[in-house]
């Protein structure tokens, strides 16, 4: 095929990806935009295969059969709690392909007795190292998500200055393989150390970052298959791998603002490393027991049906109940009785970026009642009863009141200033920072325990009844 035409080809695939991208800004499209930029992606991978005249289409097209299928099965099989998991473990085997392909040319110029270019030595030693430091990552990050990891900051001594070592290192073998080529024994080592550096770089941080640590991954998984797209000389690969690096960066950036927090910080401070699990709250730097309030079923039913304004703050213990049909269910219900609904979705609640959209979204709620949280905290002083169905972090008012909070600084929803707030937990443990949440003993709130599907089913009956 003629040059020219592959690269008006791989143009086109590029503004697929464009405009795929666009389209996943909003729940609405984000159908669409997913199948736009996949149509880019398989016209950018035919193209690859006849251009470059690859011979063993038989086992090509097998790998494809393989691997489109596993990646249907997980699709259809995956819960949407296991999203974010799934994210993380896609992320990995994108940087282990990158990796994989990187090596597999360094081996293949020296099976032929050449020596690469200084450029393309260095780049195919990047390609190495970010490919398998986001692959040993995101395994650890699965790890923690899936709770096979604990999912607490693990901390010991020395550790920045050993992981500061270890990349200097790692730098250091960079350029000895880029000048002193072949050597596939160190190679190997090379990548040891990285998968290494992988792991001791996500071990530290802690539940609460999951997000941030998510998108991060996702940017390193971009720049690995940029970076294996210039070893390579294949323009699709690094305009795609250039524009997924470039999203996950500006999305990790969009989630360190939400929390208030540097990425420096998120990567080296080891945040949620010391769980407090008391009964007391820290309030101004002091530890005080106070009782909390419970409410029953049929109790936070009339209250909320007899409200005029109800916002249902949905957090991780949704997601993992598993309840977000029930909760649109809830919502008719109580909008058949003249009650306004509508969704506070605060940006780092779950386990990854836009984790609660997803999942509301799966239920069928309507976009337009979905609120960010600059929209809906002006309104939560007029709110009758604010819902807060398994969140706990973002919801904590020691982030504005208590600077010797772990959490202070961190923008939340303010339905501490509702009328009336009913907690929905299974018990009193605190969230991924591992910090007591003030708002569970508010005067204003309510705790109602148990299963978040069961509680919202026994709501759901007495709504009814009223």
């Amino acid at each position: 095929m003629n040059d020219a035409i592959i690269k008006l080809i791989y143009l086109a695939a590029a503004v697929c990806f464009i405009i795929g991208l666009k389209r996943l800004s909003h729940p609405a499209r984000a159908r669409s935009g997913n199948a736009i930029a996949a149509t880019g992606m398989a016209v950018a991978i035919l193209t690859t295969l006849f251009h470059q005249e690859i011979l063993s289409f038989e086992l090509i097209i097998i790998g494809m059969i393989v691997g489109s299928a596993i990646g249907a099965l997980f699709a259809r099989m995956v819960k949407m709690t296991s999203m974010p998991e799934m994210v993380a473990l896609l992320n990995g085997f994108g940087g282990a392909g990158s990796a994989l392909v990187a090596g597999a040319e360094y081996l293949r110029y020296m099976t032929l007795g050449q020596t690469p270019p200084p450029d393309v030595a260095v780049t195919i030693q990047l390609s190495v190292l970010i490919g398998s430091v986001t692959f040993s990552g995101s395994i650890i990050a699965w790890g923690k998500l899936q709770e096979v990891i604990t999912g607490t900051a693990v901390t010991y001594p020395l550790q920045k200055t050993l992981n500061g070592l270890l990349f200097a290192v790692l730098l250091g073998v960079i350029i000895y393989l880029s000048g002193w080529f072949p050597n596939p024994q160190l190679l190997l080592v090379f990548v040891g150390l990285s998968l290494v550096l992988g792991v001791l770089s996500v071990v530290p941080i802690g539940g609460a970052d999951m997000p941030v640590v998510i998108a991060l991954l996702n940017s390193y998984s971009g720049l690995a298959a940029a970076m294996t797209g210039f070893v390579i000389n294949n323009h699709g690969l690094i305009i795609a791998g250039a524009l997924v690096g470039a999203s996950g960066i500006i999305l990790t950036a969009i989630m360190c603002k939400a929390m208030n927090r540097s990425l420096g910080n998120v990567l080296f401070g080891a945040f949620g490393a010391g769980a407090e699990t008391g009964s007391s709250v820290i309030v101004a730097g002091q530890a005080i027991d106070q009782p909390i309030k419970q409410i029953t079923a049929d109790d936070a039913a009339m209250l909320m049906a007899y409200g005029k304004q109800v916002v249902i703050v949905p957090g991780y213990g949704m997601a993992v109940a598993q309840a977000q049909h029930e909760v649109r269910e809830l919502a008719e219900l109580l909008e058949k009785k003249g009650v306004t609904v509508k969704y506070a979705v605060h940006p780092v609640a779950g386990r990854m970026p836009g984790h609660m959209n997803v999942l509301l979204a799966e239920a069928n709620v309507p976009y337009d009642e979905l609120y960010d949280m600059d929209q809906i905290n002006p309104e939560f002083e007029q709110t009758d009863v604010s819902l807060v169905i398994g969140a706990n972090d973002v919801v904590n008012p020691a982030a504005r009141s208590n600077p010797e909070s772990p959490l202070y600084g961190m923008p939340i929803l303010d339905v501490d200033k509702s009328r009336s707030v009913i907690v929905m937990k299974r018990s009193m443990r605190p969230g991924f920072a591992g910090v007591d949440n003030e708002l569970f003993f508010a005067t204003v709130t309510s705790m109602l325990f148990g299963d978040a599907k069961d509680s919202l089913k026994n709501l759901i009956a007495e709504v009814k009844e009223l």
